[in-house]
């Protein structure tokens, strides 16, 4: 879920852990699928994860382009939904090329859930295994039984069809369900094991049930009693296996605005943090709110770190590669952004966008910004306005910086320009507290980091 800027997104034992991980499959009524075995990595390897989150995708049958979608788009919130398919096959080319073991997907793959997007979207997954990488997925709070499922028809938005949860499961059956080495009884989780030694801990954390009620999708997010007991077995039987377990969710684990909390950080988070505690996960992926930010928080003498990829929807479209070091017990992370100018060349585009996508981004995704703070400012009265456009320029640079990571990396032209001066002489508001907060976060570095296990 994109932040709207209102008031109120392994290794130890070769066959024998295979030999116990069948055993135990076959005691829990779960015999493995032959293509668990089969693409199940050795202990002992080196292994590359792709991390992704919130496509936001919408399927091009779902619109004609007239005037209720940019209409639609107009009054988004900066996600990139018109060149969303080429940013996708841009990235599904990098894959291709440089061959990850995996992709790990953190939900919200749809706009509003509609099952036609679904549909497409385990079609371009398909592709992305037929490359030769795993895939792996969630469902996000955007996914399952969302009441806002349109297609986009002349000026008209038309009521299309969602999807249950039920039907969740099957559309991406190929991508982490069937071949899990357990299910959550009361959500969507799933255990899967890329590797003998390496497992994901596949948890959904959205609350869709009474979406169909509500006439709106939840945007928070939780844990139950239940799911989390799931959560303590399946550590235990990754421990017995000698696998790092490595916990994906939609929703954050931590706070990581100190304005945007409520619906984005996980209701009972602070439970789920001191479980995680001590049952020694240590590293936790998100998504949700869209930015690219790294947090940790300590528990006793026990670290957990989240990373929250930057959403693939959102300047800069980046994502996360992730490499895991057997001989150094050792998971290191960086980020990438998706080269679409390059993937246009290679295709012979003349789409001047397309072209030079890395400047037609920023600009886009930063106008969303500036023309919310202009519009907010515009109620106000004492402003000139050289001073509005100037605040609102300062609001544009500081979310691009802030989504993409790198809020703190280059702040000064920020500090010592009349926009900022004028925020922090201007009235309490949301957008002020918006402002601060984006600079006082003290996590510098959001682009990578290295975790010893």
């Amino acid at each position: 879920m994109m932040i709207k800027l209102k008031k109120y997104r392994l290794w130890a034992v070769g066959a024998v852990v295979l030999l116990l991980l069948v055993g135990y499959r076959f005691q829990n009524g779960m015999a493995p699928t032959q293509s668990t075995e089969e693409t199940m990595i050795k202990s002992g390897s080196e292994i590359t994860l792709y991390a992704t989150t919130d496509l936001h995708y919408l399927s091009d049958q779902l619109t004609d382009g007239g005037e209720a979608y940019e209409a639609f788009i107009r009054s988004g919130d900066g996600k990139q939904l018109l060149y969303m398919d080429e940013i996708m096959n841009a990235f599904s080319d990098e894959i291709a090329r440089d061959k990850p073991d995996a992709l790990i997907i953190s939900g919200d793959l749809t706009n509003h859930g509609e099952k036609k997007s679904h549909e497409d979207m385990a079609k371009w997954l398909a592709g992305i295994e037929k490359s030769g990488a795993s895939v792996y997925v969630i469902p996000g709070n955007h996914d399952i039984l969302n009441p806002y499922a349109r297609a986009f028809r002349g000026d008209k938005q038309v009521i299309t069809e969602n999807v249950s949860p039920k039907e969740f499961t099957k559309l991406y059956a190929e991508f982490g369900y069937d071949a899990a080495l357990s299910r959550d009884e009361d959500s969507l989780s799933y255990l899967a094991a890329p590797a003998e030694d390496l497992w994901l801990l596949m948890l959904d954390t959205s609350r869709y049930d009474d979406n169909p009620s509500l006439g709106s999708p939840r945007l928070d997010g939780e844990l139950s009693k239940e799911t989390l007991q799931w959560i303590t077995e399946c550590a235990e039987r990754a421990k017995e296996n000698n696998a790092k377990l490595i916990a994906v969710m939609h929703h954050n684990l931590m706070d990581h605005s100190d304005v945007i909390r409520k619906g984005f950080t996980l209701n009972n988070n602070k439970e789920v943090i001191a479980l995680f505690k001590t049952l020694q996960i240590q590293t936790v992926f998100s998504g949700h709110i869209h930015v690219q930010d790294i947090h940790s928080e300590k528990v006793a003498d026990f670290e957990v770190v989240e990373i929250v990829n930057n959403a693939l929807s959102v300047n800069p479209h980046q994502y996360g590669i992730l490499n895991y070091s057997p001989s150094n017990e050792s998971l290191s992370y960086h980020t990438s952004v998706v080269d679409v100018a390059s993937w246009a060349r290679e295709l012979g585009s003349n789409d001047t966008n397309l072209l030079n996508f890395q400047d037609y981004a920023a600009d886009y995704f930063g106008g969303f910004a500036y023309d919310m703070a202009y519009r907010e400012l515009s109620n106000l009265s004492g402003y000139t306005e050289d001073e509005k456009i100037a605040m609102a320029e300062t609001m544009r640079i500081l979310n691009i910086r802030y989504f993409s990571g790198t809020e703190n990396l280059n702040a000064t032209d920020v500090l010592n320009s009349k926009g900022y001066q004028l925020w922090m002489e201007a009235p309490d508001s949301f957008f002020k507290q918006y402002v601060f907060s984006i600079l006082e976060d003290k996590h510098l570095e959001d682009h990578e980091i290295t975790i010893n296990y």
